[in-house]
């Protein structure tokens, strides 16, 4: 027997939302979309910090002055608050940030989060996006969830028990979806060359967009590959139903995928629905570099927005201009370094859309350096793979130079020697 469950309006669980208040915002495809317009209705409100990481539906509340914005990833929805003056940006690694909540360093009031509608025990799944969710929960005064019957029930550590939430609201809304950009010549010639660094029975991590879908693509040759990710989209199911992805080989969660949250279609989440070889784990679990470390043979593929001639990598930032977020990726960059085997990747393309090098004699003014020089192993673009770790500055320039693209490799090679970082031994 299913325990009963008193339901109210959004509006009416919105109401106890206090002006001066921290509000959580539920992540990803998995944002409350009906509490957060409900939020944005509320005209009484003041002075109301809202928090979230990447949210993939509307933002209204980004639009009031009445509230602030502070975000650990300023995707698109929220860019331009950020760049009006209405939003800042908290730079920090994404296993951190549960730690910001539950040790009071950012506490919050109240918490927004989409879940599945309880089971016979009282149990709601946090379906899709369990990331940052379970330590919201926990640390907020006021918990309300939208409870959707659209929401996948997933399986891991993805529950919250309905004594744990002071306000239901019931929904039917489709769950959001996203479906990234195909994969292009460019980034399937990245992807070919990532190939080369995956060996059979190697568990992999990587995200969602051009690149990530490709080197999914690509993997048709490998065996008995694993999963340990932050995140993962429609083409890593098409890469279980090909049988690249069992997850039999791992050293950690033998047979799961393990993931925090998930990003694509309807196709996507009823395939993780009830779907036990998919575990959902806290962002504070799956994204601990000592935990991925525990993956044998772990691959973690990561992209930059840009990468000096040293091996600093930017991907949060254009410059002064914050463009997106950390998020995970220096904590799986470092785990893949200590894992038995493991091999971190950073892969972009050589040349922006404009035509521009990625690979800059030195960062732009401002921009923020989010995987340091030491952490950077491997640098891949389309014209190949630069191996940089246990190289000199002169080693790394070179080698990087040699996967620019050719238009701009004798303008690096001068920028280097001007910089004095182009050196080699007086008898080479």
């Amino acid at each position: 027997m299913k325990p009963s469950v008193n339901y109210v309006s959004a509006d009416e669980a919105l109401g106890h939302v206090r002006s001066g208040d921290r509000v959580y915002v539920g992540s990803n495809c998995g944002q409350p979309v009906a509490l957060t317009d409900a939020l944005a209705r509320r005209d009484d409100l003041q002075q109301v910090e809202v928090v979230h990481l990447l949210t993939m539906g509307s933002a209204a509340y980004c639009e009031d002055d009445r509230f602030w914005h502070k975000g650990f990833f300023i995707a698109p929805n929220t860019r331009r608050a950020h760049d009006q003056g209405r939003a800042d940006y908290v730079p920090v690694f994404l296993s951190e940030i549960p730690w910001l909540f539950m040790k009071g360093r950012m506490p919050l009031d109240v918490a927004l989060v989409c879940v599945s509608p309880p089971d016979e025990h009282g149990f709601c799944s946090f379906g899709i996006s369990v990331d940052l969710g379970p330590s919201a929960c926990k640390s907020a005064r006021l918990v309300i969830a939208e409870v959707d019957s659209q929401m996948p029930r997933t399986h891991g550590d993805s529950w919250i028990h309905i004594d744990d939430i002071d306000y239901f609201v019931a929904s039917e809304r489709p769950i959001l979806e996203y479906l990234p950009e195909p994969p292009d010549d460019v980034s399937k010639s990245i992807a070919k060359h990532i190939n080369h660094l995956v060996r059979d029975g190697a568990t992999i991590q990587t995200g969602i967009g051009k690149i990530p879908s490709a080197v999914l693509e690509t993997l048709t040759d490998k065996n008995d590959l694993g999963v340990h990710t932050e995140m993962f989209s429609d083409a890593l199911i098409h890469a279980v139903d090909r049988g690249n992805i069992n997850c039999r080989k791992k050293s950690l969660h033998i047979n799961h995928v393990v993931s925090s949250f998930a990003i694509g279609s309807k196709e996507l989440y009823e395939h993780v629905n009830d779907n036990p070889f998919y575990s959902f784990h806290p962002s504070e679990y799956v994204n601990d570099p000592f935990v991925v470390a525990q993956n044998e043979d772990m691959v973690a593929i990561n992209g930059a927005i840009e990468v000096d001639l040293t091996g600093q990598v930017v991907s949060d930032s254009i410059g002064h201009r914050v463009y997106s977020g950390i998020g995970g990726q220096v904590d799986f960059i470092r785990g893949a370094a200590r894992s038995r085997g493991g091999r971190p990747i950073i892969a972009l393309p050589s040349v922006t859309n404009k035509g521009e090098t990625k690979i800059v004699p030195t960062l732009k003014p401002g921009a923020g350096v989010v995987t340091s020089r030491g952490d950077v192993h491997y640098v891949v673009t389309e014209h190949g793979i630069a191996d940089l770790h246990g190289q000199s500055l002169g080693e790394r320039c070179e080698a990087l130079i040699a996967v620019a693209d050719p238009a701009y490799r004798d303008e690096l090679e001068t920028a280097a020697k001007e910089l004095g970082i182009w050196r080699h031994p007086r008898w080479v």
